[in-house]
This record gives C-alpha cells, structure tokens and sequence, in this order.
C-alpha cells in the first residue's frame, strides 16, 4: 500500500476520491429534483394558478429556494405530462382544457379504469387487494379530516393501484399518458360548491372497494365509468369558472 500511494500523484487521489463521491452527488441531485418536481406539480394541481394562467417563474424560484435552471427541467417534465404548456420565448402557462377535450379526455379515461377494474378483479392478489383496502381507509381519514391533499392523494394511489392490479403494461402506458393530463382538473372537481362531489366521490369509492372485493368485473367496471363521468361534469363546471374568475 506504502509503494502504491508513492507512485500516484496527490492530484489522482482526489481524483478518485471525486469519482467514489459522484454517485452521491448524483443521488443527491435526482432527489432534489425529484422534490421540486413533485413539489411545483402539487402546486399547479391544488389550483394555486388558474387554468390558462402564466407560469410565475420568479416567483415560484423564490418559493422553491431554486434557480430557474431546475424550474425550467420541472416544468419541462410537467409540460410532457401535460399539465403546462412550454411556450416559444415566452415561458409557460397552465394547460386550460376545454368542454369538448375534457369529454373526449374523461371519456377515455373511463374506458380504460373501467377495463382495468375488469382485469383487476380477475387478477389482483389477496396482499394487492389488503393495499388498496388500506389506502381506502386513509383516504376516508383524510376525507373527514377536509384535508383534500390528503385525501387527493390517497385517491389518486386507488386508481393507480387498481390499473397496476389489471397487469397490463399497455393499459398501464396508456393510463399514465392520460392521468397526468388531467391530475389538475380532477383535484379541482372536488370543490365543486354546487353539490357535495367530494362527498359524493367518497360514497363512489366505497362501492369501488365494495365491488372489488367481491372480485365482481362488470360491477366494478360500470361503477369506474360512471364515477368519470361524474367527476367529469364537475371538473367541467370548476374549470369554467376558473377561467371565468
């Protein structure tokens, strides 16, 4: 060892030093970012900016204690969610979905939970349906505590874990290109004031649990279908006035 430490010079040990620390860096990097990311997507989704509005990058860089170089990658990654648009020279803006998108978007998306409940009864496992029970609770916790975070989160876990249970790849690439599209509208058709859809949302997802249970395909899939199509009316009602206000 004493003769291998005389042969390298000083530089080529901190050379190698830096080469053991760089996977660190690395991690500590796509941690960071996956923070921010995760952090600007709640943002945006909790209707902190209204649809069609423009993105605050100064703004939000001063919030995120962030430069805009990590901004601008954020933003990138939502704008292929579909959740912003990257405009030419002009930064960007929230993604405003209009009525006919919206219902050919919740149409499809309806079609594709209503397969996947269909597949996920013939397929999920015992543990796979424990997780889904277990986060069914917490939702209902979240729920009567008001805390829609929460409960936005616990319900976006069901469906995901629902559409995981179909053991589908192309199912499971198709759903994801469409859920970050309308992540945003979705949150928002919760607090819809002209009827209790949060409330309404909750009694839903007690028959999704209910059906999925009893491992019933046909139930569970006219129950997925049918609870788009009333999230679909709300988030219609919630995004106009949005844009409206």
């Amino acid at each position: 060892m004493m003769l291998e430490s005389s042969v390298y010079p000083a530089a080529d040990d901190a050379a190698v030093a830096a080469q053991h620390d760089a996977p660190a860096a690395a991690s500590c990097c796509t941690s960071l970012h996956g923070t921010l990311l995760a952090q600007l997507r709640d943002y945006i989704v909790e209707g902190n900016l209204a649809p069609g509005a423009r993105v605050p990058e100064r703004t939000l860089c001063e919030r995120f204690g962030v430069s805009r170089t990590p901004l601008r990658e954020a933003l990138k990654v939502l704008a292929s969610e579909g959740l912003i648009e990257l405009l030419p020279n002009r930064g960007a803006r929230v993604r405003q979905i209009g009525p006919e998108e919206m219902v050919a978007l919740f149409d499809v998306m309806g079609g594709l939970e209503a397969l996947a409940g269909r597949l996920a009864c013939e397929r999920i496992t015992e543990d796979g349906f424990a997780e889904i029970e277990r986060l069914h609770h917490a939702m209902y916790a979240a729920y009567l505590r008001r805390d829609l975070h929460g409960y936005f989160t616990g319900n976006q876990a069901i469906h995901d874990r629902i559409v995981e249970a179909a053991e589908n790849e192309v199912l499971a690439v198709t759903y994801a290109n469409f859920a970050g599209r309308l992540r945003r509208v979705r949150y928002a058709a919760n607090l819809d004031k002209d009827r209790d859809r949060w409330g309404e949302a909750m009694r839903e997802h007690e028959e999704i649990l209910d059906a999925l249970r009893r491992r019933a395909g046909p139930e569970l899939s006219d129950i997925l279908f049918r609870h788009l199509r009333n999230k679909r009316r709300a988030a219609a009602a919630r995004e106009t006035a949005a844009a409206e206000g």
